[in-house]
């Protein structure tokens, strides 16, 4: 058996070595090469390529729709934005509105109470002025009394003589 086996591997090796050289076996290898070359060919183009080109296309599509969505979100946040800017616009001029308003009212009634006190003041003063001058009269009316009873005692006093009445008043006119 053992004799068989060399008799065997030693024809193959006499052959004259591989047979991907021997061009003998060569139509029989390019057959095959072609069959499975375009059988898988075949296999990409009707099965592997559209798998991956509708994967690749979907998604495309799902990124389109993720940056159409995008915009339109960014589109209602700047519309927000911008409603909320007026809003806010509205608002503070609606404060400041009423601000003046009532710093109006405000210096409204200030000024009323102050032409009220200022009333009252020049009443008052008016008032005062009319008793100091009466005051004063009476007191001017009195004093030409008094100056002849004063003059009276002087004189009594350095001459001992007492003056008559028309001569005190016509010294105290002077």
């Amino acid at each position: 058996m053992a004799a068989e086996t060399q008799a065997g591997t030693a024809a193959e090796g006499a052959s004259g070595g591989l047979p991907q050289f021997d061009f003998h076996w060569w139509p029989g290898q390019i057959a095959w090469f072609l069959i499975i070359f375009f059988g898988v060919m075949a296999f990409m183009r009707f099965f592997a390529v559209p798998k991956v080109g509708g994967t690749i296309e979907a998604r495309e599509g799902k990124i389109a729709g993720d940056i159409a969505d995008a915009r339109r979100m960014k589109d209602e946040a700047d519309a927000q934005a911008q409603a909320a800017a007026v809003e806010a616009a509205k608002a503070r001029a609606g404060a400041q509105k009423v601000a003046a308003e009532a710093r109006a009212k405000a210096q409204a009634e200030i000024a009323a109470r102050l032409a009220q006190e200022e009333a009252k003041l020049a009443a008052t003063g008016a008032e005062a002025e009319a008793r100091i001058a009466k005051a004063r009269e009476a007191a001017m009316a009195n004093v030409a009394g008094i100056a002849a009873d004063t003059a009276q005692a002087i004189v009594t006093k350095l001459t001992g003589k007492t003056a008559s009445a028309a001569e005190l008043s016509a010294a105290a006119k002077g």
